[in-house]
């Protein structure tokens, strides 16, 4: 039997993490105020909005909300952007995506000030991590590490496969696993033999979006299984990237969807706005 990885009881232990060094933070006068911007009425960005709401109540973080017509212009939103950097009070800025069709999403991240940018979305947040200097990780790559260090996983020496190599996830994860000392291969819609490369990995990430595409097939005896994705199947239930029921039976850890990696990307959001003092 697989150990299931937990990432509700992970994260809430570093929600409480946060929740204390806020409280000392406030005792010493400095408070930490989150903006957090939604264009439009998207129902998954709603679920995450308040979610994100509920995290900063529950560490004590203030959350100033910017809730935006789906026909807000970019310069509108830039607009808003530069009057939040300016703002001294707001310590980190989010914008939550996707964005409307007639906005530009690299131009909006490249508009928040990178000692603001909690999301680690910024080029300056992810050159930074490349040569490992001090900035925002990406919040669900480093959820990700926390899992597995949480659960008494070795990242050091192991063979790591990430599947996935989009700029949120797939590459961080890489970057951040290299820097555990793991020995990291991407692999992508275009790798050739992409069992037989999954069949390396002693960890294995899977953030391909398809519903139900790793199968035990693709895993290692043993291997321990992280799941990124994230679907809603023919009977509206939620379910991963990874076959759960079938793979479950061959490795050593995986995590579940729900309750595995997503409660870690918030928890990992609320470090980052806690640190954004540092940068600052």
């Amino acid at each position: 039997m697989a150990k299931i990885i937990d990432g509700k009881a992970i994260s809430t232990q570093i929600k409480d993490e946060c929740r204390e060094r806020v409280t000392a933070m406030k005792e010493q006068g400095q408070h930490v105020a989150l903006a957090v911007i939604q264009v439009g009425n998207d129902p998954a960005s709603s679920v995450y909005v308040r979610n994100k709401k509920k995290a900063c109540e529950y560490v004590g973080i203030e959350s100033l909300s910017y809730e935006l017509s789906e026909e807000t212009t970019q310069e509108e939103l830039l607009s808003l952007i530069e009057k939040l950097n300016q703002d001294q009070k707001v310590n980190g800025i989010l914008v939550q995506l996707p964005l409307p069709k007639q906005i530009d999403e690299d131009t909006v991240i490249r508009a928040i000030d990178p000692r603001k940018d909690v999301d680690g979305f910024h080029p300056q947040s992810v050159g930074a991590l490349c040569i490992g200097q001090p900035g925002f990780l990406s919040c669900t790559p480093a959820g990700i590490i926390e899992l597995l260090k949480r659960s008494g996983v070795v990242i050091e020496g192991k063979e790591c496969v990430v599947i996935g190599r989009s700029n949120i996830v797939g590459k961080p994860m890489a970057i951040l696993l290299l820097r555990e000392n793991g020995t990291v291969t991407v692999a992508h819609s275009r790798t050739g033999n992409l069992k037989e490369v999954c069949r390396r990995a002693d960890i294995l990430v899977v953030a391909v979006g398809k519903p139900k595409m790793i199968t035990r097939e693709y895993v290692k005896e043993g291997a321990v299984v992280i799941d990124v994705g994230i679907h809603r199947n023919a009977e509206n239930k939620l379910c991963g990237d990874v076959d759960f029921a079938d793979v479950e039976p061959v490795c050593s850890a995986i995590t579940p969807v729900p309750g595995g990696v997503g409660p870690m990307t918030i928890a990992m959001l609320m470090h980052n706005c806690v640190e954004s003092l540092k940068l600052q």
